[in-house]
């Protein structure tokens, strides 16, 4: 109620409200001032309120105070119940845990206000779930209450757990929630056979490595607690079988280690222990965390294919054996009670089995072909054995035979030696060691022995020494050897194998006499040693030289001819003196010009011509040359001259013919003057050529070429 002290109650104040819930929550009667809730209150919601309330004028609607704030608080009263916000809870515990061991602690709120009364002190209990768990009223702990749960024996629980305030007194309010444990898992059960014994029935063509059987021991536990080992105990007829663990269903696989056989062994028996692998140290008291349980197997009897003696055979045979010869057997049997009778037969894969042919009754293999070693040493097929009573049980086996050489081929020298022997040489020494060869597979140990025939044992020249390691020396006889009176020896070698039967092949060594010095090396020999394989005659070494010696005259000879057609083509004719002249297609500006060229390097020193007549025409009169007075002597192109004149006499390949050659230079004071018919004289005068026979051999086919032109010329002026 709010009243201001100028309110005299005779209407004059008017009473205004403003705030937190003002006309929505809270009202105020405008004459008497009297606030009234218009709806209810919840302190969980708002638990107060800031109005703010005012006294003014009805008339002048001026206040007639300063406006007053106060503040209306909702009181607490308990009408909310504890609430599990995080409920409901899922917890575990290990199994066989002691009393008071931790599950789980739990907790409830209250929306009631804490700091006014009981309404919000809360207080936990169990509904559900005794006498296997409890709570702490206070904190919410709940703890196990009975020791040695067995998972085995009640894995899930639900326990529901009250929260009550008002500290849990009468008529307080209470909330509930769930709590699911669960108990987990450890080793404390060892694995149990569910039987003692265990009897398994298995054939005898169980093949090995394949399972024959299974057993299982139980374990409770679970997950890695329940995985078992399975081995089996030494004793009777364990080292046939093994056995091992399905990882997914822990039952023990009993496989095949060694082949079963009922003929040998009907029945088997052994012990199989079943262990944990992962144990609990907690949990040994107990007991030993394993068990036995024996196992009888009993071997079915098969009908089985024959089995053979050996698992493959190994025959011998020697090449050229006739056909049909029986070179070996094989031997199959059915180890079955009936005790079939046995069929035997080749397995045709290709032509190489029809060298073979096999008695289908006894097993004997003999030959079908002739053998021969070099073509084919072995031999590899398969035999196949079937049961006369059951032909479609067979068995089969390799069968190799090795073809045996039969000594048909004599040994021989290896390589052809070159022999030579010394004039020199003296008795005893040795001047070739020799070995030998055969195309037989020679065994091991198989030797050769060397010896001479008996034709050359009884001549004095030579002998040879078997080592007696498959090789020998030539040995000398003599004191010294003559090429003058004998240069080539024959030396008839006989080599003998040791095999059966005895081959044995002469072979001819040449031994060529050669002139050595003092110490044995060896300084002419006109033909090097050759051997002479057996049949080579003298002759056809004679006729095999003189084939050589023609084709060498025959190559000559057309050596010859092609060079003598090459002469006849440079020189065509020795009357035209003008297919001598070499031309250099260069024309010169004649004796006045010269920068061109100094001709004087050409004149002779030594003779002086009066005149300069022509020399590549007729002359009309036979001048005479005149002498003139010798001039200053060029030493360096005489020198010059004279060199290249020896060079080109010696050469061989210059021309045999005269050649006329034009050089850029001329000397000076030459008493021959210019050969150049550029300056010659143009009279009809004749001239005496006779000088050119004294210029030597070069010139000599000039010199007669114009002395007949003279001696024919009946125009000639003497």
């Amino acid at each position: 109620k709010l009243h201001s002290d100028l309110d005299k109650g005779v209407g004059t104040v008017k009473y205004t409200l403003s705030g937190d819930g003002a006309g929505t929550v809270f009202t105020i009667d405008e004459t008497t001032g009297d606030i009234h809730a218009i709806r209810s209150l919840d302190r969980e919601e708002k638990p107060f309120y800031t109005l703010r309330a005012q006294a003014v004028d009805v008339d002048t609607k001026k206040p007639l105070e300063p406006e007053s704030e106060f503040i209306i608080k909702v009181q607490d009263i308990n009408d909310n119940e504890p609430k599990f916000l995080d409920g409901p809870y899922v917890a575990s515990v290990p199994e066989m845990s002691p009393v008071g061991a931790y599950v789980l602690q739990v907790k409830a709120t209250d929306a009631d206000d804490p700091t006014y009364g009981n309404s919000a002190r809360v207080v936990y209990s169990i509904l559900q779930g005794q006498p296997y768990f409890s709570i702490d009223p206070k904190t919410g702990v709940i703890r196990t209450a009975l020791p040695n749960m067995d998972r085995e024996v009640k894995e899930q629980y639900q326990v529901l757990i009250q929260a009550k305030d008002m500290g849990g007194q009468l008529g307080g309010l209470a909330g509930t929630t769930t709590v699911n444990i669960t108990l987990t898992d450890v080793n404390d059960n060892p694995p149990r056979f569910p039987k003692s014994i265990f009897h398994l029935k298995v054939p005898e063509s169980s093949h090995v490595g394949s399972a024959i059987g299974r057993i299982r021991a139980v374990d409770p536990d679970f997950g890695k607690n329940a995985e078992i080992e399975y081995n089996i105990v030494p004793g009777d007829g364990g080292n046939l079988f093994d056995i091992t663990t399905d990882e997914y269903t822990q039952e023990g696989v009993i496989k095949l280690k060694k082949p079963l056989d009922f003929e040998t062994k009907k029945a088997y028996t052994f012990k199989v222990e079943a262990s944990n692998l992962h144990l609990d140290h907690r949990f040994h008291s107990v007991g030993p965390f394993k068990d036995t349980a024996t196992v009888k197997i009993n071997v079915l009897d098969m009908d089985e294919p024959p089995v053979f003696s050996k698992s493959m055979y190994t025959m011998e045979v020697y090449e050229d054996t006739p056909v049909g010869t029986i070179i070996g057997a094989v031997t199959a049997q059915d180890l079955d009670a009936g005790s079939s009778s046995v069929r035997y037969f080749i397995d045709w894969k290709n032509d190489v089995d029809s060298y073979f042919t096999i008695d289908a009754t006894e097993g004997t293999i003999a030959t079908n072909e002739l053998l021969d070693r070099e073509s084919t040493a072995q031999y590899n097929f398969s035999i196949i054995a079937s049961k006369v009573s059951n032909p479609l049980l067979t068995s089969k086996v390799n069968v190799i035979i090795n073809v045996l050489d039969v000594n048909e081929f004599p040994p021989e020298i290896s390589v052809p030696y070159e022999t030579s022997v010394c004039e020199n040489a003296k008795p005893g020494q040795v001047i070739q060691t020799i070995t030998a060869a055969d195309k037989d597979l020679s065994p091991a140990g198989q030797r050769f022995s060397f010896k001479l025939s008996s034709e050359a044992s009884n001549k004095p020249n030579f002998t040879v020494h078997d080592y007696r390691n498959n090789t020998a020396g030539i040995e000398t006889r003599r004191n010294g050897y003559s090429r003058r009176q004998q240069e080539l020896y024959f030396l008839p070698v006989v080599i003998e194998d040791s095999s059966y039967p005895v081959q044995s092949s002469t072979n001819t060594l040449t031994i060529r006499v050669c002139r050595c010095d003092s110490d044995g090396t060896i300084q002419s020999c006109n033909v090097e040693a050759i051997f002479l394989p057996v049949g080579l005659s003298t002759g056809a070494l004679i006729a095999i030289l003189l084939c050589i010696v023609i084709l060498l005259v025959i190559v000559v000879l057309y050596v010859a001819l092609r060079r003598q057609k090459k002469k006849d083509t440079l020189m065509t004719s020795k009357e035209d003196i003008r297919d001598n002249v070499i031309h250099y297609d260069d024309e010169g500006g004649g004796e006045e010009d010269t920068q061109a060229f100094d001709i004087g390097a050409l004149r002779n020193p030594k003779v002086i011509e009066d005149n300069k007549i022509r020399r590549d025409i007729k002359p009309d009169t036979l001048r005479f040359p005149r002498h003139r007075p010798p001039a200053e002597d060029n030493t360096d192109i005489r020198d010059f001259i004279n060199q290249r004149l020896k060079e080109n006499d010696v050469d061989p390949s210059a021309p045999p013919y005269d050649s006329l050659a034009t050089y850029a230079y001329e000397g000076n004071g030459s008493v021959a003057e210019s050969l150049s018919s550029i300056d010659s004289l143009t009279t009809e005068a004749d001239q005496d050529y006779d000088y050119l026979s004294d210029w030597g051999p070069r010139f000599k086919i000039l010199a007669d070429m114009f002395g007949e032109e003279e001696s024919y010329n009946p125009d000639k002026v003497t």
